[in-house]
Order: structure tokens, then C-alpha cells, then sequence
């Protein structure tokens, strides 16, 4: 067979026969636009005329540039929502959608948080099929969770089990064989997902990006440790925050538990202040555990506000009391604190966040308020609120 030989600029091209027919035949299908309905060119007068600015609107920059929105309401859920005992095996959403104005069902804009109840010897069904991650915190209880696409997950108490897109219902069992310390055998869970992220898109979930992962309670806990024997003494000075951020390896540039989702294990020592600091995502913060004081009250709790002033104290600030198995709701761009009066008891707060996205973007924003006031003792102002 003689080669065709076309001719370019600086080499030689080879190509035979049969490439030039598959060319051809490529050719000719690229001109062929039956295939794409395309019927003979209308004339101008034929199309119907439509109205494509009905649904413009200009507004005046100054006006408009920070529109007037509900604001994310401070918000405390009880855990009596999930440990009355004699209620029945239920799911308690925390649905802020009438106050945030939003057309969907939702506790943050990007977020759905709820608490889980299974009564002993019984199970629950969820099925939100349009989340790209869900995460599921063990506050009470053993079991287990199973389905089709990610087979069977075991948990104990204190375990995080996130999940990925799930198209088909997931079904948690209780497993426990002895009355727990709710003294029924009922299981706790704090779950969350984004749906409500993929709702306001206008999206469905569809891909992949992380596998089923568990968190076990035991392995945050000794990495906390670590970070505890690893601080004490250096420097003259012991670290006030003693937690762990929780992390995918598919997501090592983020250091997210998600590529939407956030969270960290917090520790506050008693007699300790966590002082303020404040982050643009919305915090869904569960309290793992806090001590009562003998009237019944605790110890351990959250002042929040928008302003802090010159000597880095929150201005009129809101106090959230943490209670063991509750949840309580901080703003975004607000700062909080974290305060544990109690001699020696250990509080813990697992904070889950829609940051895995914030932190993407590079719209965290992270910031704590003592290296705010050097800034501003250097007349650097980063646009942190602080009124002298």
C-alpha cells in the first residue's frame, strides 16, 4: 500500500488508507445534523418573541452590595429532644428554614442537623439521597449501621462514622444488651448532611468523593493525649486548646472531614478560657460532655457576640450553658469563647461545620482575638470589629 503523505511544517505526517477513510467517515457524521433535530433555518418572522428581561434587576452598589438577610438565629436544642425516657424511636430535626427565610428544610444554609433516638431492640431508617456527605456522632449506645452500597458499619459510643453519597436508606440498628447510662438502652446520634447545600445549587449528588470512614473514639482520644503530653512545659506555658481536627486523606490539602464538612474534638481543661475567636462558616456545636455542680447547673459554657473590645472581651455577649448530649448554634463572623469554671472536670465539644467548603474557597477566615490585637496595637486592620 502507497502512504498518503501530508505535508506540515517541520515533519512529515503518515497516513494511510484506512486512516484517511475513518477520517471521512468521521467527517461525514459531523456533518450529518440530523441526528440533532436541526430542521431547516426559521425565517426571523417565524420565531415567537420572548421577554428575556423580565428578571433583571439593577441595583445601586452601595444599596445592595450587603442585602438584608435573616440572620442565622442562636439557637440551643436539649438533649431531652433524644434521651425522655418512654418516647419513641424518632428523628428531631433542627429546622430553621421559616426563620432564615429559606425554602427548604435546613438548620444552617448548607447544613441539616438532627438527633437520631432508637429505642433498645429496635431500628431507624434514614434516606437522603441527595447529600454529597453525611456524619453520624455515637453520643449514646452501640449498633450498627447497614446498606446496600456501603455494607455494614459498627459503632460504639463516641465513634463518627461519615459517609458519602447514598442513593439507596441506610438502616441503624440498636445494639446494646444492657441498660446504658440513659437507663432504657436507647441510642443517640448526632447527624448531620448538606443537602440542603445541593437544594439551594439546584444539583443532584452524584459522585463519590471519599469512602465510608469511621472516627474511633479511642484513636481521637489518644491523639489528644499526644497533643497534651507534647505542650505541657514548652515554652514555660500549657496550651488552652487541646483539640484534634478530623480529617480525610482524600481531602490532605483542605484537612477536612469532608470536602463540605468540618469538625474538630475540642477539650477545655477546668479553670480554663478558651478566649474568643471566630470563623466564617456556621458551627453546629454538639457538647460531648460537661460537668453539673451540685444545684444542678454548669459550669462550662460559650459567651458569643459580633463586637469584641480592645482588651479582645466579646461585647454584651449571649451565654450558651453547655449540657452533656446537647447542641447549640454559633452564628457565623461571631466570636465565642469557651469557659470551664469547674475545678478538674475535662469538657468536651464536637463542632461540626460546612468549612471543608469555606476552607476550599479560602473563605475561613479563621482568626483568634490576641493575634487580632497585636494587629491593631500595629495599626494593622484585617476588618476585625474591635470597639475601643
Amino acid at each position: 500500500m502507497t502512504p498518503a503523505v501530508a505535508k506540515a511544517t517541520s515533519t512529515n505526517i503518515i497516513i494511510d488508507d484506512d486512516e484517511i477513510e475513518t477520517l471521512y467517515q468521521q467527517k461525514k457524521a459531523c456533518d450529518d445534523t440530523s441526528q440533532y433535530n436541526i430542521t431547516e433555518e426559521k425565517k426571523d418572522s417565524e420565531y415567537v418573541e420572548q421577554d428575556y428581561t423580565k428578571d433583571a434587576k439593577i441595583y445601586e452598589y452601595g444599596a445592595a452590595a450587603n442585602p438584608k438577610m435573616k440572620p442565622i438565629p442562636i439557637s440551643v436544642y436539649p438533649p431531652e429532644l433524644h434521651n425522655t425516657i418512654g418516647s419513641n424511636t424518632h428523628v428531631h430535626s433542627f429546622d430553621t428554614s421559616k426563620l432564615l427565610d429559606i425554602g427548604y428544610p435546613c438548620t444552617s444554609p448548607n447544613l441539616m442537623a438532627s438527633f437520631i433516638r432508637i429505642n433498645a431492640n429496635d431500628c431507624i431508617e434514614t434516606n437522603v439521597t441527595n447529600a454529597t456527605s453525611q456524619a453520624f456522632y455515637v453520643i449514646r449506645g452501640k449498633g450498627y449501621t447497614v446498606s446496600n452500597e456501603h455494607g455494614r458499619m459498627d459503632w460504639n459510643k463516641g465513634d463518627l462514622v461519615v459517609v458519602p453519597v447514598t442513593k439507596k436508606k441506610m438502616i441503624h440498628r440498636n445494639c446494646n444488651d444492657t441498660a446504658n447510662e440513659n437507663e432504657d438502652g436507647s441510642v443517640a446520634l448526632y447527624w448531620i448532611h448538606d443537602e440542603p447545600l445541593m437544594k439551594y445549587l439546584g444539583v443532584e449528588a452524584s459522585q463519590r468523593k471519599f469512602e465510608p470512614t469511621i472516627f474511633r473514639r479511642e484513636s481521637m482520644l489518644e491523639h489528644v493525649q499526644e497533643i497534651i503530653h507534647a505542650s505541657a512545659g514548652k515554652d514555660g506555658e500549657e496550651k488552652n486548646r487541646l483539640g484534634v481536627l478530623l480529617g480525610n486523606a482524600k481531602f490532605d490539602q483542605t484537612k477536612t472531614l469532608t470536602h463540605v464538612l468540618w469538625s474538630l474534638l475540642n477539650s477545655i481543661p477546668g479553670n480554663t478560657i478558651q478566649r474568643p475567636h471566630r470563623h466564617n462558616s456556621v458551627a453546629l456545636d454538639l457538647c460531648v460532655y460537661a460537668p453539673t455542680t451540685a444545684e444542678g447547673k454548669s459550669p462550662v459554657y460559650t459567651l458569643m457576640g459580633p463586637d469584641i473590645d480592645s482588651s479582645g472581651n466579646i461585647i454584651d455577649p449571649i451565654r450558651c450553658d453547655w449540657v452533656s448530649g446537647g447542641v447549640f448554634i454559633t452564628p457565623p463572623g461571631w466570636w465565642h469563647s469557651h469557659h470551664n469554671e469547674s475545678e478538674n472536670d475535662v469538657a468536651w465539644v464536637l463542632p461540626i461545620q460546612d468549612a471543608g467548603l469555606y476552607t476550599h474557597q479560602r473563605t475561613l477566615d479563621i482568626r483568634f482575638v490576641d493575634d487580632e490585637l497585636k494587629n491593631h496595637a500595629k495599626g494593622i486592620i484585617r476588618g476585625s470589629t474591635v470597639t475601643r
